[in-house]
């Protein structure tokens, strides 16, 4: 593959920095450290461009680079925290102050609970979940097979239900 000029692989970094940096945002939970951890697979991406090969998408490769840059990252600072409460705003402005205290409290109770979940189960359901990513896409990033995405996927939404239920709340209520 031919080297990406500057403004190719500056258009690349305004296609997807974003999604990047919104995905690594969930994992390290502070925005300082995603922009950095961001920037860092950026640089990265480009120093490795000439060994992309075709085989996935050039988007999931960025993300599986991502990914990466992020387990080292959390592995080094030992710290596994994956979702903040930040990102989320509340959709409708007609809400009262007591149904958006109630929905945060509901999305806090569920970000504690997938917390407390085994690390391949947090990371499918912050992929397939949260960020919406198709199969595929999640196999691709995260280097599985498409039937590893369905199974962990299927028994991370059990685990994340019994969680929920320990912890005394409703499945249905919050999910």
């Amino acid at each position: 593959m031919e080297r990406v000029s500057i403004e190719g692989f500056e258009q690349l970094y305004n296609e997807h920095s974003d999604k990047i940096y919104g995905y690594i945002f969930l994992l390290v939970n502070n925005k300082e450290v995603a922009e950095d951890l961001t920037q860092e697979s950026f640089i990265k991406a480009y120093k490795c461009l000439e060994q992309f090969n075709g085989e996935s998408q050039l988007f999931t490769w960025l993300f599986r680079i991502s990914r990466n840059v992020t387990i080292d990252y959390l592995r080094k600072k030992n710290r596994f925290k994956f979702f903040s409460i930040d990102k989320y705003q509340f959709e409708s402005e007609k809400q009262t102050p007591l149904e958006i205290v109630m929905k945060g409290e509901d999305i806090t109770t569920l970000y504690e609970a997938i917390r407390s979940l085994k690390m391949n189960y947090q990371e499918v359901l912050i992929l397939r979940k949260i960020k919406e990513y198709s199969i595929k896409e999640t196999a691709e990033i995260l280097n599985w097979n498409e039937n590893k995405v369905k199974t962990n996927t299927l028994r991370a939404m059990t685990a994340l239900k019994k969680e929920l239920m320990k912890r005394g709340e409703t499945y249905e209520e919050i999910i």
